[in-house]
């Protein structure tokens, strides 16, 4: 790598085999009053990595089984955890993180202890354990583990001993992180558990718990070869975490799904409200560092709110997340105090979402994996940013969309550097950079093998526009995780 992009402050990926970020990440210890990690004890270092792989050597989570049979096992042995404290459970297709990130945010300023569950994580898998808005500590996900590993190897060997050579399976990745999730929560206590599944919805794993409120995030296409080949079919599996009595949070959809969700609710008896009809966004500004929304809730209009995150989509996230808090707190009936509102809303972070990571050029970094994604993506850095000229960084998994997202980028984009990812999911650079050539045509495309070259490379080709170039890194969430770790940038 050149001296153009990286300093002596820069934290590069070394030199040594291609691995997911995961099974390399750091393990750092709760922030400091300066942000620096804290001291780890190294024996606690050492054995947290140790756990980490254990747990990665498992079935990995693109590759869920269908049943939920294992992790209500667990639970049940462990006499049901999940059912210790209230939950927020939040499906969909795109927005889930955000919106998930947004809701915990404002139960958080308004005095509860909460429990947030994400997937997948960015740099290292306690993220996707968080207690009142921090990464779970070593300590706490070493001591959730040591509890539930004993019931999960009794799970295994109950599954490997079954006569139905279907069932023979050991628990998966994501099935055993739900559980340490769930043990958890209810060892911490939490007030409100606010959880994204990992896919879909009937048999994701956190369905074994059963949320007040189920937020519905816009459903397209995507992991069409686990949930269907349509939205109507996506939408199916989806709407499983609507429960009995719950009330069900459902934003703007295609007709098809609006009317697979609405039938849900009235078979098992849930309150339903739908964006647009009872909740939504009445205006909004872009603005410096975010943009000004105008929201309305289930029970109250709240004017003139300062939203630090880019996009229309970022908005309409608000919107149901208001609602959502709405629902939980007050069965919808109850207005948030504006003043707690305003003060939770300013303070919501949405990593890898359309986030600036670096200047000089501005490099951001988005997650975005499928074509509907994208297309938020897009619409968000039209009106957003005012780049002279803006240079791709792409890296998109095998089992995605590419060409999609690719048609989609073209309006946005100057120049695409293809790369790829350590994932051994990547596409090939060669292969992704003929797809995007049939776009972009041969000239705005410059194939670049490993992602810090990549990287490099895009910053040197913003720069030829002058001053105002940009470069935008997008394709997948390890795209955005490398490209962050690439910077420095491990905060979550």
């Amino acid at each position: 790598m050149s001296d153009q992009f990286f300093d002596g402050n820069e934290l590069p990926l070394d030199d040594g085999p291609e691995l997911p970020v995961e099974t390399g990440a750091a393990v750092p210890g709760r922030a400091g009053r300066r942000g620096g990690p804290e001291p780890v004890d190294p024996a606690l270092a050492a054995r947290y990595a140790e756990v980490v792989e254990e747990i990665l050597a498992r079935t990995p989570e693109h590759m869920p089984e269908p049943t939920l049979h294992r992790v209500a096992r667990v639970m049940e042995l462990m006499g049901d955890p999940q059912r210790a404290f209230p939950m927020i459970h939040l499906t969909g297709t795109n927005g889930k993180t955000s919106t998930t990130r947004i809701v915990e945010r404002i139960l958080r300023e308004m005095g509860l202890r909460t429990g947030r569950f994400t997937s997948p994580h960015l740099h290292d898998m306690r993220e996707r354990i968080s207690l009142d808005g921090e990464p779970i500590s070593i300590e706490s996900f070493l001591a959730a583990y040591e509890d539930v590993l004993p019931f999960v190897q009794m799970v295994d060997t109950e599954s490997m001993a079954d006569e139905d050579p279907q069932r023979r399976v050991r628990m998966t990745y994501f099935e055993v992180v739900v559980c340490l999730a769930y043990a958890a929560f209810a060892d911490a206590p939490v007030d409100v558990a606010v959880v994204e599944v990992g896919l879909g919805g009937v048999w994701d794993a956190t369905s074994v718990a059963d949320g007040s409120v189920a937020v519905v995030t816009p459903v397209s296409l995507d992991h069409t070869r686990l949930l269907g080949g349509t939205v109507e079919e996506i939408a199916t599996e989806k709407a499983g975490i609507v429960k009995a009595g719950s009330i069900a949070v459902v934003g703007v959809q295609e007709p098809g799904v609006q009317e697979i969700l609405a039938d849900r609710a009235e078979e098992v008896g849930a309150t339903l409200h739908s964006e647009g009809v009872s909740f939504g966004v009445l205006a909004r500004e872009v603005g410096v560092g975010g943009q000004q929304v105008s929201l309305r809730g289930l029970a109250g209009d709240y004017p003139d709110l300062f939203l630090p995150l880019f996009g229309e989509h970022q908005a309409h996230n608000a919107a149901l997340a208001v609602a959502a808090v709405e629902a939980f707190v007050g069965g919808g009936e109850q207005p948030i105090d504006e003043a707690v509102l305003r003060a939770g809303l300013e303070g919501v972070t949405s990593p890898g979402r359309l986030e600036i990571v670096r200047r000089s050029p501005t490099v951001l970094v988005d997650a975005a994996h499928n074509p509907a994604g994208v297309q938020a993506l897009v619409e968000a850095m039209r009106e957003s940013f005012t780049f002279t000229r803006v240079v791709g960084v792409l890296a998109v998994l095998e089992d995605k969309d590419a060409e999609h997202m690719i048609q989609a980028l073209e309006p946005v984009l100057d120049h695409v550097v293809v790369t790829r990812t350590t994932s051994p999911r990547a596409i090939r650079p060669a292969r992704l950079g003929e797809l995007v050539a049939e776009y972009f045509g041969e000239d705005r495309v410059t194939v670049v093998d490993a992602l810090p070259d990549a990287l490099d490379t895009a910053a040197g080709l913003a720069d030829e526009g002058g001053v105002g170039g940009g470069v935008l890194a997008t394709g997948s969430v390890t795209t955005a995780a490398e490209v962050r770790q690439l910077l420095g940038v491990t905060t979550t």
